[in-house]
């Protein structure tokens, strides 16, 4: 476990502003001391890295939770679009690094602007955002978000994670089970109600993304024990067949 003020060295995001990430529900620390100072672990970790990557393509901090607090939400995809972004911005580095040299040891006079330009990074990121809200599972569920307040959302996902303890209570049983495949269905109905229309090809999806690994997995895991995750996603398979 990290303290705030270790979180913020790690991170080189103010005391401040994780506080502020807590308020708006971004980034809640995953335990407090008796003293109600913020404690950070590995996770939380994870997820500022990820808050960080989108903001490097200019996300506002609500759609950043939107997305990531998403149950669909895919890691791959975003560091994909991150590894772009900075290729790019690797790309416009080294340009005016070459600029810069040709200038000091030529000592040439060039009125080349070109590599000043951010127009690639600029329709990069802009192409990026755009492909967050595509999706008509994303437009349904921006829109059932647009409306919410902070305490709602917080509600909502708690009771998310609620599911998982219920998914955790049975882990041991057989993922076939009467009872396990009754937890999906209403794993599925939620997602339905509160955020998009959760077919069985997007369960599916989201049963394998479970147990990918990550920070999914891992919260997964925090809420209903070690091996929850695993046992959902083998539920959600039967009942996908």
């Amino acid at each position: 476990m990290m303290t705030i003020k270790e979180m913020s060295s790690r991170t080189g995001v103010s005391i401040r502003t994780l506080q502020y990430y807590d308020r708006i529900g971004l980034l809640r620390p995953a335990a407090h001391t008796q003293s109600s100072y913020r404690l950070y672990d590995d996770t939380d970790l994870e997820r500022m890295q990820q808050i960080l990557l989108f903001r490097e393509l200019r996300f506002p901090l609500k759609q950043i939770r939107e997305i990531l607090d998403s149950p669909n939400f895919d890691r791959n995809k975003a560091l994909r679009q991150q590894i772009g972004l900075l290729t790019i911005q690797k790309e416009r580095l080294e340009n005016l690094i070459s600029l810069a040299g040709t200038i000091l040891t030529k000592g040439e006079r060039t009125m080349d602007f070109e590599p000043f330009s951010k127009e690639k990074e600029r329709a990069y990121t802009e192409e990026a955002r755009k492909q967050w809200g595509k999706t008509a599972a994303w437009q349904e569920y921006a829109e059932k978000a647009s409306g919410r307040t902070d305490e709602d959302t917080a509600r909502i996902t708690g009771d998310f994670m609620k599911l998982f303890e219920e998914f955790g209570a049975m882990r041991d049983a057989d993922p076939t089970s009467a009872g396990a495949q009754e937890q999906v269905k209403k794993l599925q109905s939620f997602i339905t109600e509160h955020y998009y229309t959760c077919t069985t090809q997007i369960l599916r999806g989201l049963g394998q993304m479970y147990a990918a690994g990550g920070e999914m997995t891992q919260n997964i895991d925090r809420a209903g024990g070690s091996g929850t995750a695993a046992f959902a996603a083998a539920a959600i398979e039967a009942y996908c067949k």
